[in-house]
């Protein structure tokens, strides 16, 4: 079938319509997606959905067409860090698997959990409208196959085009429209119950109407049980769907705990040697502070390769960067650190003047803050998860290098009780402050059903244990004045609980 209704003369901007009045749930756009775009089995670049509504014999079943919104404003392409995920002219929002990096940041940055991992080729990969079969005037495959003409596609810049006269008279919807991506899938007569994944419940026994349900560690699902749900009005109840992988694990959380490690020691202990209580010829500010902060910047950097699915083109955030992503910021950035940290180490091998020291010291404080806060920055880049769009999130972050720093650098101060003290005070200080945040953080109203569900997860749910383990270990740290280096050291540890528990529960509330 040739697209008929968008004249090659009027410039296209591809938009959708999904009209779930007339979608019977036959799973004929699924089948046909996996068999034109070749997609393994167990991911899917569209499923539908469905959910029962009602009391028996008052029920409906309501399906959900769900795929890639082709956003006007994609975050998956801001945050990518080589434009493997890009948008083109017309609109399409395509993927480059030639140059992706397999970093999975686009699956924590869309709203809509439209993009996954392939399994045959590890690169990342979604719906792009059957893009080779609209640059030869051929319709997806999708909107060919449905029997009841539910799928269309049209020309939004086509005034005339059948689409654009549903979307401009009828009344149609989105989802997520709160998170200003400009969503070009437009839904008409969608229930509330399918366009939001937390208002239906799970079904009970694990069972849905042709599947159970995953309940592996790194999977999320739709729907809620008992202890969180957002939709007190209709009874709703989830009869079939898809499980969703979590893209981030251990080796980001433990990435984020080595990282205020390695920014931490050296704000720290030039922040000693500034208030004059370290001198800047000790051999714990030569020589220890450098090798401390380079060998937790060397795990840091492991984490983040081996967490690629493609770690082989590492590189390409050097080569090929978007300096829009955050992620290639915090490359260049850990690089400059990681520079400054040899140049310190070779001066104080090499026995060169303080003038060098100074100068080498002011670019590592500012290496080293960037470092440490960088991450709030490419968390709020991740615009699918609420949990992470605090502000509060750069100087949390701050405050977390100062504790691990602090905790790194106070067994090496023996020989100097003065500047031991210090550092002492100095993280027992950061203890504090980091509970202060906390505390802010889990009690003040979340503005989202999205953003209370994951600090539920953190604070009750599955990431409870870590979260409450780091809570002791941090307020036992801020007795360190008192009680020497060992509850310091059990802060320093014990925060790694924390830092695993924000950053999964950030991704335990389903999108879709």
């Amino acid at each position: 079938m040739s697209i008929v209704d968008s004249p090659r003369a009027i410039t296209p901007k591809w938009i959708k319509v999904i009209d779930q009045t007339k979608c019977i749930g036959c799973h004929a756009c699924s089948t046909a997606c996996k068999s034109e775009n070749l997609v393994p089995l167990g991911v899917h670049r569209t499923y539908v959905k469905a959910v029962e509504t009602g009391v028996f014999p008052q029920v409906r079943r309501n399906f959900q067409v769900t795929r890639c919104n082709q956003c006007e404003n994609p975050p998956c392409v801001a945050i990518c860090p080589t434009k493997a995920m890009y948008q083109r002219d017309d609109g399409i929002v395509d993927f480059d698997k030639s140059i992706c990096i397999g970093c999975k940041a686009c699956m924590a940055a869309c709203p809509y959990d439209a993009i996954f991992i392939n399994p045959d080729d590890h690169t990342a990969e979604k719906c792009n409208l059957c893009a080779h079969r609209i640059v030869i005037g051929l319709e997806p495959a999708c909107v060919t196959i449905c029997p009841t003409e539910a799928i269309l596609i049209g020309n939004a810049n086509d005034p005339n085009d059948k689409v654009t006269k549903i979307i401009h008279r009828e009344p149609v919807t989105v989802r997520h429209g709160e998170k200003s991506t400009r969503p070009k899938l437009f839904y008409k007569g969608a229930d509330q119950s399918t366009l939001d994944p937390i208002a239906a419940r799970q079904p009970a026994g694990d069972i849905f109407m042709w599947s159970q349900i995953n309940r592996a560690s790194r999977i999320t699902n739709s729907g809620h049980v008992a202890e969180h749900h957002n939709n007190d009005s209709v009874e709703s109840r989830l009869a079939y769907d898809i499980s969703h992988s979590m893209p981030w694990g251990w080796k980001v959380s433990g990435y984020t705990w080595t990282k205020g490690i390695a920014m931490g020691v050296a704000i720290s202990a030039l922040l000693a040697v500034v208030l004059k209580k370290l001198a800047i010829t000790s051999v714990a500010i030569r020589y220890d502070m450098p090798v401390i902060a380079l060998a937790a910047l060397s795990v840091t950097g492991f984490l983040l390769v081996t967490d690629l699915k493609q770690p082989k083109r590492f590189l390409y955030i050097f080569v090929k960067p978007h300096w829009k992503s955050w992620l290639v910021k915090g490359g260049f950035i850990i690089g400059a650190d990681g520079a400054a940290l040899v140049l310190w180490l070779l001066s104080s091998i090499l026995g060169l003047n303080s003038t060098m020291f100074g100068l080498i010291g002011v670019v590592l404080v500012v290496t080293s803050v960037l470092g440490a806060i960088y991450t709030a920055y490419l968390f709020s880049q991740a615009r699918a998860r609420d949990l992470w769009q605090s502000p509060l999130r750069v100087p949390h972050l701050l405050v977390q290098a100062l504790l691990l720093g602090s905790a790194a650098l106070v067994p090496f101060l023996a020989a100097d009780q003065n500047a031991q003290m210090f550092v002492l005070r100095l993280g027992a200080l950061a203890c504090v402050t980091h509970i202060g945040f906390v505390l802010v953080e889990t009690t003040i109203a979340h503005p989202t059903s999205h953003s209370k569900a994951a600090i539920w997860h953190m604070t009750l749910g599955r990431y409870a244990a870590p979260f409450w383990v780091s809570a002791v270990a941090v307020l036992l740290g801020a007795s360190a004045p008192l009680l020497g280096i060992i509850p310091l050291l059990i802060a320093g540890i014990g925060l790694l609980g924390y830092e695993h528990a924000y950053i999964q529960a950030g991704q335990s509330v389903p999108l879709a």
